[in-house]
């Protein structure tokens, strides 16, 4: 699946905001919480996906 090496990705990503807000840089925080609304949205298309193959098995 692409979507786990995007979520992989934005990990990444959010590792590295995450550490630059904890330094005192309000932008990064702000790509933080962004990079988090991606990552929810890309683990509900996971879901979804999961869900469809699951359902056309049956």
């Amino acid at each position: 699946m692409e979507q786990i090496a995007k979520l992989k990705e934005l990990i990444a990503s959010a590792e590295i905001d995450a550490e630059k807000f904890n330094k005192g840089n309000s932008a990064a925080g702000t790509r933080l919480r962004n990079t988090m609304q991606q990552l929810k949205a890309t683990a509900q298309e996971v879901r979804n996906t999961v869900t469809e193959k699951k359902n056309a098995a049956k």
